[in-house]
């Protein structure tokens, strides 16, 4: 090793003022966070060692004149100055370290082979998101990259330039003591309990442990990163396990100060008490399959406050499909659970609707890796953080795991995600101490799939928080069903006149249309008819900006609160947990389940002796187009 080179201080990062990171100390940060990350999933050594060599490649000649010279360390008229533009992320210093931990796993055999490959893929896909081991052109995208010469990856200069203390905490740490470690628990995720998995879910296992730690490497660094650049966040970020007594003590008082005279209310309290009861159990999926109106967002958090407190996990992670449910949950949830002498919020919100003014620093922080006690997001979030491509969305994965998952209105997944959803969230519950929850009142069949081979939950009988689903059904039934199905079909004319009776008659009426061309003609041909009463007409869908949705939404309850006048025409986008209560509705024909939540948009409270769901066929819509609205067989009929 040359001394020189030893007593360099190799560069990582500086910051606008010109201060430097050594590259040891980043390295060294890395490691500890990633290893205290991944303890979590039982990978401490293997996250520790990652974070080690990420950057192991900076360590090269190449890469330290380019910094140099990119922060002006280095003057335009020193000798070795670059074109840092020209040469902008084309120095490659991720492969090195994945270099080296291959070749080092090695020697340990086959099964040496298997460990290198997953710590060396984490490794060298740190910038650009987990390479493609098997390129669309047949090419073993992995092997090529691990063969790549050294005049490209520098790492034999990057062995004799690193401090000696340094290598040698990685020749510590690569020891069979690490192979049989990462091994162990690749062999957990190939089988549940004694049965060992068939090939394609071991495989699939296999990809998510290998994304699993790259999560932790991912957001280890970005934190050093982050850090380093702006040292006052290192204080905000969460050091300490989360002191559930306090969210459970204040929904707790909150549900005592509830009051509630009626039928309903008592049903919700019922639901409410049952989910408190069983939120000691073990972790594992649970259903909660409650009519709409049935009060689920409060009970879901309830078990999942006290599920968390029991079980000492982590976090809550609500998962929603419309951006307009969040808004309205996260409303109802903080106004029981945050107080203005808190120091930070317990509730994090990460949607597409979201808008800038509406966040502040703290908020913008945390959403970067979802560093909160409660996060509510959508379900494209969450399949994001998932299966996308990128660093961007895996770097949250992590948080996945040790934490209660809350999927409210479950039926709205969409089909073709339906195996890699269930083979996903069997992975989380079965490897990484996490707890899931579907909520609905019409629950998919997401154990009793047609291809199970696929992969499909289990979920145990027992699992069902509500005991007698059929009698809850029956003792919230305050709607008729009235199917109104005419040989080839309805014309717009024609729904637009019994619009209007129901409107005139009732009072409100709402019509839920399955495509948003259908939502413009239908506003269109009602606009006329209603001229008088014009503010009583509204139209939803996801033609309207955000703002614009949430702004008439706010309206149309205004009114139906107030007991105003109101004919809206909305797509689906209405019927997943949208708090609105309407007199009389008239939906499109389509799937049970769509029709079981269109009926909870009619008399939810409860108010009216009964209430009427129209269900008609429009004329000409190509209904077997829409392939989530005719998938029937996935979803189990419930009363409405």
């Amino acid at each position: 090793m040359n001394q020189e080179n030893n007593c360099k201080e190799y560069i990582a990062h500086v910051r606008k003022s010109g201060e430097v990171q050594p590259l040891v100390t980043h390295l060294v940060e890395v490691g500890e966070i990633a290893a205290l990350l991944a303890r979590k999933i039982e990978l401490e050594d293997a996250g520790k060692i990652v974070g080690l060599l990420h950057d192991f490649g900076k360590f090269s000649t190449e890469f330290q004149t380019y910094i140099e010279s990119a922060t002006g360390i280095l003057k335009c008229s020193d000798d070795g100055y670059v074109d840092f533009d020209g040469l902008k992320g084309k120095i490659d210093h991720s492969s090195a370290g994945a270099q080296w931990i291959w070749e080092n796993c090695q020697k340990w055999g086959e099964r040496g082979q298997l460990v290198g490959q997953v710590l060396a893929l984490c490794i060298a896909s740190h910038h650009s998101g987990l390479i493609d081991c098997l390129r669309p052109d047949g090419e073993n995208g992995f092997s090529s990259r691990m063969r790549k010469p050294d005049n490209k990856t520098n790492k034999d200069e990057c062995l004799e330039s690193a401090p000696q203390d340094y290598i040698e905490k990685l020749d510590v740490l690569a020891s069979k003591d690490l192979i049989q470690s990462v091994l162990m628990q690749l062999q957990k995720v190939g089988q549940v309990g004694d049965l060992m998995l068939d090939k394609p879910l071991r495989d699939f296992n296999l990809g998510f442990f290998s994304r699993m730690l790259f999560s932790c490497l991912i957001d280890a660094d970005r934190i050093s990163s982050s850090d380093f650049e702006y040292p006052e966040n290192t204080q905000h970020r969460s050091n300490s396990p989360v002191d559930w007594e306090i969210p459970v003590n204040r929904l707790e008082q909150a549900i005592m100060e509830l009051k509630g005279e009626n039928a309903i209310d008592a049903l919700r309290r019922d639901v409410s008490e049952t989910c408190r009861r069983r939120a000691p159990e073990a972790q594992g999926v649970y259903t909660l399959t409650v009519p709409t109106g049935g009060g689920k967002t409060y009970a879901s958090l309830r078990f999942a406050l006290h599920h968390a407190k029991q079980h000492k996990l982590d976090r809550i992670i609500y998962i929603i499909p419309f951006t307009s449910i969040i808004e309205q949950n996260a409303a109802a949830i903080r106004e029981v659970l945050e107080c203005s002498s808190d120091e930070y919020p317990w509730i994090l919100e990460q949607h597409s609707s979201l808008e800038p003014e509406q966040q502040n620093w703290h908020s913008k922080l945390v959403s970067e890796n979802w560093d909160a006690p409660i996060v509510m997001t959508t379900m494209v979030q969450f399949l994001e953080v998932l299966f996308a491509g990128g660093t961007r969305g895996v770097r949250k994965m992590h948080q996945l795991a040790n934490s209660v998952l809350i999927f409210d209105e479950i039926q709205t997944l969409p089909i073709k995600c339906t195996h890699l959803f269930c083979n996903a969230l069997n992975y989380l519950t079965n490897f990484c101490n996490t707890s899931a929850m579907l909520c609905t009142a019409t629950q998919p069949l997401l154990d009793r799939l047609k291809s199970p081979e696929k992969g499909q939950l289990t979920i145990p009988k027992e699992n069902e928080l509500v005991s007698d689903v059929a009698k809850l059904f029956e003792d919230l039934n305050r709607v008729k069903v009235v199917p109104k199905l005419r040989p080839g079909g309805w014309s717009c004319e024609q729904i637009a006149a019994l619009a209007l009776g129901e409107f005139n008659k009732r009072g409100s009426c709402l019509i839920i249309v399955n495509t948003k061309a259908w939502a413009r003609q239908m506003y269109q041909a009602l606009r006329p008819a209603i001229e008088d009463s014009k503010d009583a007409l509204f139209q939803l869908s996801t033609s309207l900006c955000p703002a614009h949705r949430k702004k008439t939404l706010a309206k149309i309850r205004k009114r139906l609160e107030l007991n105003l006048p109101v004919l809206c025409v909305s797509t689906q986008l209405i019927e997943a947990g949208v708090d609105v209560d309407f007199s009389s509705v008239i939906r499109f024909l389509a799937g049970l389940d769509s029709i079981a939540q269109a009926a909870g948009r009619c008399n939810r409270n409860n108010v009216r002796k009964t209430g009427t769901v129209y269900v008609l066929n429009p004329h000409e819509e190509r209904i077997d187009l829409l392939e989530d609205i005719t998938t029937v067989p996935l979803t189990e009929r419930k009363k409405a």
